[in-house]
C-alpha cells in the first residue's frame, strides 16, 4: 500500500523577504558572535543538557540511531471509533492498493473495520523515525493518522484549575442549549472560508495587474515518494501477534574514518 498526505498547505498566503532595491531574495546566514558567518559542514546538533552547557552530536552519530523503513504498519490495538481524543492526532494521510493483489486485503480490512465500527491502532517507521498511527475507513479507502506520543501532549490541569464545580443558573444553560440546538447541521467544510487569505489574494492580483511582478529567481523544491506499507501483511501479523510488535531494527552505525 502507499500512504499520501491528505493535507495541503498550498492554500495559504507564504511570504518571501525581498531586497526591494536589487529584487533579489534575503538569504540568511549562519553567523557566530564573535566569528562571523561559518560553512554548513562546521555545524553539528547541539543539545543542552545543563544550563549553558551542551551535549554535541555528529551527524553520523545521529544517523546511527535512524530506523530502517518497514513496509508494514504493525496493529497491535483496536479501539472504537471516537474514543481517542483529538489532541492526539498529527497528521492524516490517504492509504491506497499499490497493485491489484493488494486491493483483495484492502477492501478487507476497510470493510472489516467499518463494520466492526473500530480503529486499528499500530506503528510504523517513516523517513527513520517511528510513529503511532490509527487507521480507520473514509469513504470508500483508508485514511491513516499519525499520533502524538504520550510526552508530546501537555496534561490539562494546570490549565484549568480556574474552573470550578459551581453549576451554572438554569435560565442561562437552557439558552445556551437552545441555541445550540437551532445551529445544529451536518459539518461543510466548504461553509467556512479564510476571509484574511482571501483578502490577500485579491490584493495581490490587484497589485500584479497594476504593477509587473519583479523577477526572483527561485529554488526547486525537493521532490519525495510516497511512504508504501504493507496492509495485508499488518493484519496477518496483528493476528498472529496479538501483543506488542517487534522492535524495529536500527540501521548500522557508520564508523568514522580517519
Amino acid at each position: 500500500m502507499k500512504i499520501f498526505p491528505a493535507t495541503k498547505t498550498g492554500a495559504r498566503i507564504e511570504f518571501h523577504q525581498v531586497h526591494e532595491p536589487s529584487g533579489k531574495r534575503i538569504r540568511y546566514q549562519k553567523i557566530v558572535p564573535g566569528i562571523g558567518p561559518v560553512d554548513t559542514d562546521e555545524i553539528v546538533k547541539g543539545f543542552e543538557f545543563e544550563k549553558g552547557h551542551y551535549v554535541l552530536l555528529e551527524p553520523d552519530e545521529i544517523e546511527s540511531l535512524k530506523l530502517e523503513t518497514k513496509r508494514t504498519l504493525d496493529l497491535v490495538q483496536f479501539v472504537k471509533q471516537g474514543e481517542i481524543e483529538p489532541l492526539w492526532f498529527d497528521r492524516p494521510y490517504y492509504v491506497v492498493p499499490d497493485d491489484n493483489l493488494a486491493e483483495e486485503g484492502y477492501r478487507v480490512l476497510r470493510d472489516a473495520l467499518r463494520a466492526s465500527g473500530k480503529v486499528g491502532i499500530g506503528q510504523f517507521v517513516m523517513r527513520g523515525r517511528e510513529h503511532i498511527a490509527t487507521l480507520k475507513p473514509c469513504g470508500n479507502g483508508l485514511l491513516l493518522e499519525t499520533l502524538r506520543f504520550a510526552d508530546e501532549v501537555r496534561s490539562a490541569t494546570p490549565y484549568f484549575t480556574a474552573t470550578d464545580d459551581e453549576e451554572p443558573e438554569k435560565e442561562l444553560l437552557s439558552l445556551a442549549e437552545e441555541l445550540i440546538e437551532r445551529k445544529t447541521a451536518p459539518f461543510d467544510p466548504k461553509y467556512f472560508k479564510d476571509q484574511y487569505t482571501e483578502a490577500v489574494r485579491e490584493l495581490i492580483e490587484a497589485k500584479a495587474k497594476r504593477k509587473k511582478p519583479i523577477a526572483v529567481a527561485e529554488e526547486e523544491a525537493p521532490g519525495g515518494g510516497a511512504q508504501v506499507i504493507d496492509l495485508v501483511e499488518a493484519l496477518k501479523r496483528s493476528v498472529k501477534g496479538g501483543g506488542k510488535p517487534a522492535a524495529a531494527k536500527r540501521a548500522p552505525a557508520k564508523r568514522k574514518t580517519g
